[in-house]
C-alpha cells in the first residue's frame, strides 16, 4: 500500500498509510516533542495543520481516555516515521492508528522525517496534503490540490474550535476566585489548572463580547490558546480592549498573548516555521531565570525587546523571550494588572517549569481586589519563574522565529513544539 505527503513547493515523500485512508490538506508543520502525542493529536490549535512527530518512534504508549485535550483529534492530518507494532502502556485501551481511524485522521508513515524537518526550517511552514487509497493520482494531480487549498495566513479560525456555549468547571475545594476563560482553544488542563487553585471558571464561546464578560463580575480574565491568523480575530481583541478598560486583571497565553499584544496596538507576523515541541528555553527578562516550556504557534507579537513602550493602557514591557530566536514568548502592563505569556504553562505532558505563571494570575486577582476596579500601580505583575509543586498531573476533563520586529529570515536555530 503507498501514501504520498505531497508539499506546496513540489516536494514529494512517499510512505505507507497510517490512520485513515483518504486525503487531508494543511499546513505542514513538526513538531519536536518526544511525549505527549495524544494531548498534541487533541490540541484545537493544531486545527487545519498537518503534523510531523519528529520523534521516531511514535504510538508505544497507545491511546487511552484520560489525557485528550479536547473530546475530539483537531490535527488535519499526521506523519510519523516507524509507527509503534504494539502499545505497551498499561493505561492503553487501543492503538494510536486505530484511534486515528476512528477519528477519520489521514496519516503516513515515512522513513524521511528528518528531510521533511529540514526542508521545512529551510523553505517554511506551507501549505501540504497526504493521499492514499483511493485519493491517490498522478503528483502533478495532487498538487494541484494542495496548492487549491487554504492558507494558515488570513485564516480565522478560532471560532471553528471554541466551545458554543459556556460551561463552568468548578474550583477543586475552597472557592477563591470567579475566572471568566475565553475558549479560543482551549485545551482541558488549562482550566483544571485554575481549578486546582480554587478558581471557578466559566468557559465563554469566542464570540463573547467585554459586556458579557464582564457581567460574570469576574476576578479575573484568562485568554487562551487558539489556532489561525491573530490579526484576524477582531472580536475577541474588542472584548479585550473592554477588559483593559475596565481594570480586571487578565492572563493569557499562546493565541491569547499575540491578542494581548494586538490590543496594546502592537502588530504580529507568521514565523517562519513556528514553536512547536516541548523544549523551548524562555528567559524571563527580570531575573535572567530560564525555563524550558511548551509550545504550539506559528504566529509572533512584534514588539520592543528592550526598554519600556507605550501603549494605551499605559507603558508596557516584554517580559519574556525566546532564546532561540529572540521571539517575544510575554508582555506586561507595568500600571494595570494584566500579562501574557507565548506557551503553555498547564503543559499536560510537561514541562512543568511555567506552572507557577498561575500562581501569578491568583496573586493578581487577589492584589485586584483591593484596589478600584483592579486598575493601579499595586496590582501590576511580575511573573514568577518557578513552578509550584501542587500541581498535580491527574486531572478530569472539560469540554471535548525570527526577531521580533523584524521580518521573518532564515535561520539555523532550533525551532521547537507542542500544543495553539
Amino acid at each position: 500500500m503507498t501514501a504520498v505527503l505531497v508539499l506546496e513547493d513540489g516536494r514529494v515523500f512517499r510512505g505507507t498509510p497510517y490512520g485513515a485512508e483518504g486525503e487531508t490538506f494543511g499546513e505542514m508543520v513538526f513538531n519536536t516533542g518526544m511525549t505527549g502525542y495524544q494531548e498534541t493529536l487533541t490540541d484545537p490549535s493544531y486545527h487545519r495543520q498537518i503534523v510531523a512527530m519528529t520523534a521516531p518512534h511514535i504510538g508505544n504508549t497507545g491511546v487511552n481516555d484520560e489525557d485528550p485535550e479536547s473530546s475530539r483529534v483537531w490535527v488535519a492530518g499526521y506523519v510519523v516515521r516507524e509507527p509503534a507494532r504494539t502499545a505497551s502502556s498499561w493505561r492503553s485501551n487501543r492503538s494510536l492508528d486505530d484511534y486515528l481511524k476512528e477519528q477519520g485522521v489521514v496519516g503516513i508513515a515515512i522513513t524521511g522525517t528528518r528531510a521533511l524537518t529540514r526542508h521545512l526550517r529551510e523553505r517554511g511552514a506551507m501549505r501540504a496534503g497526504v493521499f492514499s487509497g483511493k485519493a491517490l493520482a498522478p503528483v502533478e494531480e495532487l498538487l494541484q490540490r494542495v496548492l487549491g487549498s487554504p492558507a494558515m495566513e488570513g485564516a480565522d479560525l478560532a471560532g471553528e474550535v471554541s466551545t458554543p456555549k459556556p460551561y463552568v468547571v468548578p474550583a477543586i475545594g475552597p472557592k477563591r476566585f470567579t475566572v471568566a476563560a475565553v475558549d479560543l482553544g482551549i485545551k482541558a488542563m488549562t482550566p483544571h489548572r485554575m481549578a486546582e487553585r480554587g478558581c471557578e471558571v466559566h468557559v465563554l464561546p469566542a464570540s463573547v463580547t467585554a459586556g458579557e464578560i464582564l457581567a460574570l463580575g469576574p476576578d479575573g480574565v484568562f485568554f487562551s490558546n487558539g489556532p489561525g491568523d491573530p490579526a484576524t480575530a477582531d472580536g475577541p481583541v474588542e472584548a479585550l480592549r473592554g477588559v483593559l478598560d475596565a481594570g480586571v486583571p487578565f492572563f493569557g497565553i499562546c493565541f491569547g498573548n499575540q491578542l494581548f499584544g494586538r490590543a496594546l496596538g502592537l502588530g504580529t507576523y507568521k514565523l517562519r516555521y513556528g514553536h512547536r515541541g516541548v523544549n523551548q528555553p524562555v528567559q524571563h527578562r527580570g531575573t535572567g531565570k530560564v525555563e524550558i516550556s511548551a509550545h504550539n504557534h506559528g504566529f509572533a507579537v512584534r514588539a520592543p525587546l528592550e526598554g519600556v513602550f507605550d501603549t494605551p493602557y499605559g507603558p508596557a514591557e516584554v517580559s519574556h523571550v525566546n532564546l532561540n530566536d529572540d521571539c517575544v514568548e510575554g508582555l506586561r502592563l507595568l500600571d494595570r494588572p494584566a500579562f501574557s505569556v507565548q506557551y503553555h504553562p498547564e503543559a499536560a505532558a510537561g514541562p512543568h517549569d511555567s506552572a507557577g505563571l498561575f500562581d501569578d494570575f491568583c496573586a493578581l486577582m487577589e492584589r485586584g481586589r483591593g484596589t478600584v476596579g483592579g486598575v493601579g500601580t499595586s496590582a501590576s505583575v511580575t511573573t514568577s519563574t518557578s513552578a509550584t509543586t501542587s500541581t498535580s498531573p491527574e486531572r478530569s476533563r472539560g469540554r471535548a522565529g525570527e526577531v521580533a520586529g523584524e521580518e521573518p529570515t532564515t535561520t539555523t536555530s532550533t525551532e521547537g513544539s507542542k500544543g495553539a
